[in-house]
């Protein structure tokens, strides 16, 4: 039997001239250096050039002050043949041999066959279908989130609205609380507050399991891909543009999807536009007020505010960019198109709680902090004669504070305590905009009564309530692509008593221009902070520097919008 023997050719890696100078230099004086006999010489000398923060804060512990100024003296030497690219140099130059190197080992047909990832990328990366199909896709994102989670989100706040609610009140009563001040801080305040955090658990998982899809299927690059040329206008690249997409729907879980950007610049940027995009939680403020003061062209005012989101997200990008982000490169977008390949259940869900743990771990303690703090204004009387959490609302100590800021909005045209006050409680979340609307505008809403039932009913309740949340959730699925299988349910109309009162409250605080003030509300409403889980949330990712920053550009932003608006729609006499 005949043997063979190939002998390897002698090819090390050699840099250009340049660089190989400065890695002998490098060698050299590492060897004066005991501490960093641990490394191949060579390998940290290359590491340290490329930037490998981590390996030179470990060899800086061992070799000290000498190190960095060996390092230092070396990259001030490239930088004249370099720049701010030597990384991306020495990469190339790798690349490059190993290139070399394997066309002389390896022998491939002429014209290698397309691969199914091959073929699927010319239709999904397509210079003009790739953007569409993105969109699309993006889209069934917003969709999932919004209306399969929207069951599961009411599922969970009658959970905690009804059972968890209704056994915390049986708890206080058998020790002797119940009735008491005690219990309205156990359930309006921190058992509401818990919920506020629990309501959007749906609302994540729903959201992280399509990311996840997306992400284990190879398609997220792709998106990156096909949407950098557009994004590149706001000095961001594609990645950016699916938390903008997702924050239609909740600008929390919007926040959080910042997270697969890879740049800590890019993640705080699409991070302070992110709010701008109108969230689902606004959309009931939008549907009382547009049905007040705009009966006829209702439809065309809500979708005219979702535009101005994205007017103003885009306005403000560029301003960032020039200003704050001013001089500062953005990240280099490299980018490898791995093969498509199918999501595993365990990769899915390992993300999915991973994820949506994260943020219930960190964001509820703020949540419930402030949820009591708003409760105890709420129940605290400061004139009057009422007691403490048995007193009428406009003799809390929260109708005074709310009293107190109204100068700020009456050149908005709706400087009044109520509107002031729904505004302050609107930080919580956008939804109790309404509730308080209803409430400092004393217009009494008939309520239902709720029978005793028993902790085996309440059971029994919260199991069927599931179900159903899980039935409902199935039948939005063919909504997604228009077979709407629930049908359509009937809306109550406004309550005339709120309708006729909400509108003298703007007519006597805009001077007779209520519907200018109503709409310069709206505009307010759209860009002032979403809501207290949003500044939970990007406290969390971006720190307390970056979410300041976003409260008050936001608030500034939101007020001189509602300011051109109510004071340009009067110099036109509108």
């Amino acid at each position: 039997m005949a043997t063979a023997t190939m002998a390897l050719p002698n090819a090390p890696l050699r840099y250009t001239a340049p660089i190989e100078a400065e890695l002998d230099y490098l060698v050299a004086s590492f060897a004066t250096m005991p501490g960093l006999a641990v490394y191949p010489a060579r390998w940290l000398a290359i590491q340290l050039l490329e930037g490998d923060e981590t390996l030179l804060a470990e060899a800086e512990q061992l070799a000290g002050p000498a190190l960095t100024e060996a390092l230092e003296a070396s990259m001030a030497r490239l930088q004249p043949h370099y720049g701010d690219e030597l990384d991306v140099a020495l990469v190339d130059q790798r690349y490059r041999f190993v290139h070399a190197l394997a066309g002389k080992s390896l022998t491939r047909p002429a014209v290698p066959p397309l691969t199914l990832s091959d073929r699927i990328d010319q239709v999904v990366t397509h210079r003009w279908l790739g953007i569409p199909i993105f969109l699309m896709l993006m889209w069934l994102v917003f969709t999932l989130t919004t209306e399969v989670a929207g069951p599961f989100v009411d599922w969970v706040d009658d959970v905690i609205a009804g059972p968890l609610s209704g056994w915390a009140t049986a708890l206080l009563s058998l020790v002797g609380l119940g009735e008491t001040w005690v219990e309205g801080l156990v359930v309006d305040g921190m058992l509401a507050g818990m919920g506020g955090v629990l309501v959007f658990v749906p609302v994540l998982l729903s959201l992280y399991f399509a990311l996840a899809l997306l992400e284990d299927s190879g398609y997220m690059a792709r998106a990156a891909f096909v949407m950098d040329r557009l994004m590149h206008s706001l000095g961001l690249h594609g990645k950016s543009f699916l938390p903008m997409i997702v924050g239609f729907g909740c600008t929390v879980p919007a926040i959080y999807a910042t997270r697969t950007l890879d740049s800590q610049r890019d993640r705080i940027l699409t991070g302070l536009l992110v709010p701008f995009m109108s969230c689902g939680a606004r959309l009931p403020v939008y549907v009382l007020i547009a049905a007040i003061f705009f009966p006829a062209q209702a439809g065309m005012v809500i979708f005219g505010l979702y535009v101005t989101g994205i007017v103003v997200a885009i306005g403000s990008g560029m301003l960032l960019r020039q200003t704050v982000f001013r001089g500062q490169p953005a990240a280099p977008f490299v980018l490898e198109l791995p093969p498509y390949r199918l999501p595993t259940p365990r990769g899915v869900w390992n993300q999915m709680w991973e994820r949506t743990a994260a943020f219930v771990r960190k964001a509820w303690t703020i949540i419930l902090g402030t949820s009591v703090v708003v409760w105890l204004l709420l129940a605290i009387p400061v004139r009057g004669e009422g007691s403490f959490a048995d007193a009428p609302l406009e003799d809390s100590a929260f109708a005074t504070l709310a009293g107190g800021v109204t100068p700020i909005f009456a050149p908005l045209g709706f400087g009044s305590w109520e509107t002031s006050g729904a505004l302050m409680t609107g930080f919580v979340a956008k939804e109790v905009v309404v509730a308080t609307l209803i409430q400092t505008y004393a217009v009494d809403e008939e309520e239902e009564a709720h029978e005793a039932t028993s902790f085996g009913e309440d059971v029994l309740g919260i199991v069927g309530g599931f179900l159903a949340a899980t039935g409902d959730a199935l039948l939005a699925i063919p909504g997604i692509i228009g077979f709407d299988l629930a049908g359509d349910e009937e809306e109550e109309a406004t309550p005339s008593g709120l309708r006729g009162a909400i509108e003298r409250g703007f007519a006597a605080s805009s001077g007779g221009h209520s519907a200018l003030a109503a709409l310069a509300f709206l505009v307010f409403v759209l860009l002032y902070t979403p809501c207290m889980v949003a500044v939970a949330a990007a406290r969390h990712e971006f720190g307390p520097r970056w979410m300041w920053f976003s409260i008050v550009g936001q608030f500034v932003i939101a007020w001189l919008g509602a300011l051109i608006v109510f004071q340009g729609g009067k110099l036109l006499g509108l």
